[in-house]
């Protein structure tokens, strides 16, 4: 299901808005989503990790601060 999401962000977002006004509490099955989710946003941050399209900041800024 995931797989064909371009960006997971705003239905997590939707998410945590339900989650408050349920008072702080998921159904069984938003948590199962929301579990689904978090693990999608996370693969994808590790993806983009490993293609180096995360910037690291600059070679300046970490001579700095040594």
């Amino acid at each position: 299901m995931t797989e064909h999401i371009p960006n997971v962000l705003p239905y997590i977002k939707e998410l945590k808005d339900t989650w408050r006004r349920q008072d702080f509490t998921f159904t069984k099955a938003q948590q199962e989503e929301y579990d689904l989710l978090l693990a999608t946003r996370r693969e994808r941050v590790k993806q983009f990790y490993a293609e180096g399209r995360v910037f690291r900041g600059s070679y300046k800024a970490k001579e700095e601060d040594i």
